[in-house]
This record gives C-alpha cells, sequence and structure tokens, in this order.
C-alpha cells in the first residue's frame, strides 16, 4: 500500500512521521490512508522514535484588557478567559479556537486535560451567571475541530481533579456539589467512546485536590473535606486501574497541610510541588528543595511538566503581568521564556500534550 504515490510504503511513512501537528487536520483532508495511520499508536511510537514530537503547553489563560497602554507597570485584564497554546522548544504562541457555543470566554475554572491527540474542557462556572456546568468539550488537534462531549454524569461538581493516562481516558475525583458538600466520587471518560464510567468512592472527600497520573496509577492528592472548609489536610490515595481498588490512604504524604494545587509529576517518576518560594522534589518519604523559585514568580499561577522540565506561570504580584519559566531538572537552572503582552494574562488552568 502506497502512502505517497510513487514512493515506497515506509518512505511514504517517514514524511508522514515528520508533518507537523498543526498541519494535521490538512494531511488528513487530503487521504483517508494518512488519517487512519496518524490515529495508529505505532505512529506515535516511531514519531517519538525520531525525535518528531513537540511538547504543547495549553492554557486557559485570561484575555489583556486592549486598553494596556505600552509601558506601563500595571496590567488588568477582563475575567474572559481564552485557550493559548505555547511550544517551550520553538516560542510559538498562539490562540486555539473558541468553544463553540461559548461566546463569553472559557468556563471559569474549567479543567484542561490533554489525553491523546486530543484538548478535552471540562466543568466550570459560567463566567456570567456564576453556575456551575457538567458540560464537556473535546477538540481533536488531528481534525483541528471541536465537538460535545457526554455530560460528566451525577451533581454538578465544581474544583475536582482530573488527569489523563496520555491515551483515551480521563480520571476525575473529588470537588465539591452545588451546596459546597466535598465529594468522595470518582469517574472515567473513555474520550474515543464517550462513555462515563463511575469508579468505586475514594476513602475520604477531597475538594480541591490534585490528580495526576503516573507509574500506571491515578494519584488523588491533598484536598480537605466538608467539615474542614478551605484547611488542606496532608494525605493522598492512589487508584489502580488494573485491579480497579484504590490503595490504602497515605495519610503523610505531605509533612504538614499543604495546597496540592502545584505539584506536578516529570516524566522522571518524581513528583514536585512549589512552596515557601521553593520548588521541592518529593524523594523516597520526604521533600527536599531543589531550586528556588525566581522573584518574578512570586505568586505562582500555573505549573506543568515533562520529562525532566517544569513550566510555571506567575507574577510579581496583582495585577502585574505574568511571565513563564522552564526549570531544567538536571541543571535545576530556570530559563525565562519571551512572553508576548497579549498571553501575559493569568492562567487558571492547563495541561501538557506530546504532538
Amino acid at each position: 500500500m502506497e502512502l505517497i504515490p510513487t514512493l515506497p510504503y515506509d518512505i511514504g511513512l517517514e514524511c508522514l512521521i515528520r508533518v507537523p501537528y498543526d498541519n494535521f487536520s490538512s494531511v488528513t483532508s487530503v487521504s483517508r490512508n494518512w488519517k487512519l495511520q496518524i490515529e495508529l499508536p505505532e505512529f506515535w511510537r516511531r514519531r517519538r522514535a525520531t525525535g518528531s514530537t513537540r511538547q504543547v503547553i495549553l492554557m486557559a489563560q485570561a484575555r489583556i484588557d486592549p486598553r494596556l497602554k505600552l509601558g506601563s507597570f500595571k496590567y488588568s485584564a477582563f475575567s474572559v478567559y481564552k485557550l493559548t497554546l505555547y511550544e517551550p522548544e520553538s516560542g510559538y504562541w498562539a490562540e486555539l479556537p473558541p468553544v463553540p457555543g461559548i461566546s463569553d470566554g472559557l468556563p471559569m475554572f474549567c479543567q484542561l486535560v490533554g489525553v491523546g491527540l486530543n484538548l478535552v474542557v471540562m466543568g466550570g462556572w459560567n463566567p456570567l451567571t456564576w453556575e456551575s456546568s457538567n458540560a464537556v468539550f473535546v477538540f481533536s488537534f488531528v481534525s483541528a475541530t471541536w465537538r460535545r462531549g457526554a455530560d460528566m454524569p451525577g451533581c454538578r461538581r465544581s474544583f475536582f481533579g482530573c488527569a489523563a493516562d496520555s491515551e483515551r481516558t480521563v480520571y476525575v475525583a473529588g470537588g465539591h456539589d452545588e451546596e459546597k458538600n466535598a465529594l468522595k466520587s470518582a469517574m472515567t471518560y473513555d474520550v474515543v467512546r464517550n462513555m462515563w464510567v463511575p469508579m468505586p468512592d475514594m476513602a475520604s472527600e477531597r475538594d480541591e485536590c490534585k490528580c495526576t497520573f503516573f507509574q500506571g496509577k491515578f494519584h488523588v492528592i491533598g484536598g480537605y473535606d466538608t467539615s474542614m472548609q478551605g484547611q488542606f489536610g496532608t494525605s493522598a490515595e492512589s487508584f489502580d486501574p488494573s485491579t480497579w481498588q484504590w490503595d490504602q490512604v497515605n495519610e503523610h504524604f505531605f509533612e504538614s497541610a499543604t495546597c496540592p494545587r502545584t505539584c506536578v509529576e516529570a516524566g522522571d517518576g518524581k513528583l514536585y510541588l512549589c512552596r515557601d518560594g521553593n520548588v521541592l522534589a518529593l524523594g523516597k518519604s520526604t521533600w527536599q528543595p531543589v531550586a528556588a523559585i525566581p522573584v518574578e514568580l512570586r505568586s505562582v499561577a500555573f505549573v506543568t511538566a515533562w520529562r525532566g522540565k517544569i513550566l510555571m506561570t506567575g507574577s510579581m504580584g496583582f495585577n502585574e503581568p505574568h511571565n513563564t519559566y522552564v526549570l531544567d531538572l538536571q541543571s535545576y537552572k530556570w530559563t525565562k521564556m519571551d512572553t508576548p503582552v497579549n498571553f501575559s494574562g493569568h492562567v487558571q488552568s492547563g495541561c501538557c500534550l506530546e504532538m
């Protein structure tokens, strides 16, 4: 079977493997065979092996007030959020197409999850009415189009945690209902089948928990129960998809009460956290500082990580422009990234995709 006329199959595949991800929609519209190839797991294994993939950061970011005066130290932003795409390697910034039917910007406090070749936007609050939503939207980087996913089942939950296995499944846990009751329920969303499946309940209620998927398990970190209302705990628990069971709760995941919002896994099997002006790494059982956070990131807004790198956005304080830095986890050196003014707004949530 020829992928490209007159070229042997292997050479045609090598050409296809090197197509930039932002050209996928054009390529797949030309040939059904090309589309089928791009969606195969083997295609992505070979693409990674040739070094043709790119790390892409996706963020729910505030639009900057167009009345901003150049040279001003004070920045202000409307409470309208857009979808920002950033390539750390090339320095490329762009805005993704808006979610269809949402004219007032992204839902406030929505969650972004990268899974396979898709970006999933989940939940959040209507920016005008502040009503919580269970809506799900999926953006395909293969077709460059949006589709409406199946709503999250059950109560309308806010401030839940979520993470993906990077292939096709999103895991959701915790948060609180419309009466501010913390939740211990959890569920999975299959992006391909557009189907939700309930999981066994967690051992504890976990509002404002942080979730990550690594070492084959779904980890739910920190949070607080209804009675604590904003007073974070120290525990965490993990779910093993192979046994469909939760492991025993780790009551001392943190040494003291800690907000888990900045906790990330960096592809090296370690967890990292921002606290007291430092980046901390979790050793066998304790958190150890590995790098001081730059002063321009005094107020950390968003953290994500991939293959030995941590990307962090933040500002010097309220009403200040947001800066972007990347930390190399081998040298523990920071690199400040060029951030255009129109991409210097506050970041509420985000994720990382390898494409």
